[in-house]
């Protein structure tokens, strides 16, 4: 019988080939990033509560703690929007290699949240990655806004796991979530009551998207964080950053073979997406022989 390490790093890989596959659903369901966001929180937070009651987890927390969680909740549903918005006005293919520099973007906040010294071959790879984001950005012109919206989607990502960091050491990470996903949900839902978008047709959902959302919200959201955790227990953190790495990687060859010709890039894309994907495999692969 294979060891909990074995299963355990196969079942991180599942995991990360289904964050992978998120991006794909993003490009499937047929609505516009807002409405995409808040159906996903809302389905996860259900189905995040009711893990909650099954495993019979103490929910009570003092207020000045849920209202960090909640706007931490604001952060993560802001890094949904402008992911999925990325997907909706470049794809899958931009969008994931432009997220893969969100590594960069944590070794850059977490000196300033944390008060840690910069570390400088970490500043040295940034500026490859750069190389090779100018690369993408001079070949796919056409998909500039889907960048920038990409790139401040990996930003949010950063300072999301970031503060994430800090909470995890204090409370379970499984109400963490709940609280969090609950934020993006209360936040959302004020934005879309101010702008009227409340009516009877935005709750009319297709049968395909409805069940797409609902895969994203299970799936890929509540059962992924809940299984990330798990894994924790017999996996070094080197060993799951490493791995996550991955997961631009397993969402660009799904997009190439779901999609086709609407994710063939030029050559070149591919070159600077290898560029920054590497860099950050690099930056782990350092990190972990510094730690050791």
């Amino acid at each position: 019988m294979p060891s909990d390490s074995v299963k355990s790093y196969l079942q991180l890989h599942l995991i990360v080939f289904i964050w992978g596959f998120t991006a794909i659903l993003g490009r499937l369901i047929s609505l516009d990033a807002l409405p995409l966001v808040w159906f996903r929180m809302l389905f996860a937070v259900l189905f995040i509560y009711g893990y909650i009651r099954y495993k019979r987890i103490p929910i009570r927390i003092p207020k000045a703690t849920l209202l960090k969680f909640l706007v931490a909740g604001l952060i993560i549903a802001l890094h949904w929007f402008t992911f999925f918005r990325a997907i909706k006005v470049a794809n899958v293919s931009i969008t994931l290699a432009c997220l893969s520099t969100g590594a960069f973007f944590a070794s850059l906040i977490e000196p300033l949240f944390f008060g840690k010294k910069i570390v400088w071959y970490e500043i040295f790879f940034g500026l490859i990655v750069i190389a090779g984001l100018t690369i993408i950005f001079n070949v796919e012109t056409q998909y500039v806004e889907g960048i920038v919206l990409a790139l401040i989607s990996a930003f949010l990502s950063a300072s999301f796991a970031v503060i994430n960091s800090k909470f995890v050491k204090t409370y379970e990470p499984t109400l963490i979530s709940f609280y969090e996903l609950a934020g993006g949900v209360l936040f959302f839902s004020i934005s879309l009551l101010f702008t009227n978008s409340f009516s009877a047709d935005f709750f009319q959902l297709s049968t395909s998207d409805l069940v797409y959302l609902l895969i994203l919200s299970s799936v890929c959201t509540a059962y992924a964080f809940i299984a990330s955790t798990a894994v924790m227990k017999y996996l070094s953190p080197y060993t799951v950053m490493l791995t996550i790495n991955l997961e631009p990687i397993y969402g660009i060859i799904l997009a190439y073979f779901i999609f086709k010709d609407k994710e063939q890039m030029a050559p070149l894309f591919y070159v600077g997406a290898l560029i920054i994907l590497a860099t950050v495999i690099a930056n782990g692969i350092l990190k972990g022989y510094k730690k050791k």
